[in-house]
């Protein structure tokens, strides 16, 4: 057992026991570690903080947040909303309505459906933009 020592504190300063998930280092070695991790603790810390100069970065941001709140869809939605509430108080104050604005107003009211279809569909969740 004690020639074990001897060979741990020949390989670098260790000894103890393992099959108690003892070690036994010398404290100068054990300062040493401890200040090794906090340098690179700090330099981590240094990296992270880092100003990412990219000049388009603001842009970035902009379009990250029109694309989280989805913004253009809802827009567009906003003035079918608005196209369709006018196009049929328009057609309901005709007096006799032809067959092309019949026509007119069944597409107005058709092309809502393909309208919230894709809105519905096109989730967040369907992209994995800068996702790895």
């Amino acid at each position: 057992m004690g020639n074990n020592n001897n060979m741990n504190n020949q390989m670098g300063g260790f000894s103890g026991d393992m099959d108690r998930n003892e070690v036994e280092i010398d404290l100068n070695k054990f300062m040493a570690l401890l200040s090794e991790k906090s340098a690179l603790k700090d330099r981590i810390r240094e990296l992270e903080d880092e100003r990412n100069d990219n000049p388009f970065q603001k842009w970035i941001f902009v379009a990250q947040a029109i694309d989280s709140w989805r913004l253009i869809p809802r827009a567009f939605l906003s003035v079918y909303m608005y196209l369709l509430y006018y196009v049929v108080f328009w057609y309901m104050d005709l007096v006799d309505p032809s067959m092309e604005q019949s026509g007119l107003i069944s597409v107005v009211v058709g092309a809502g459906a393909a309208w919230f279809g894709l809105y519905t569909s096109s989730s967040k969740s369907n992209k994995d933009f800068g996702k790895k």
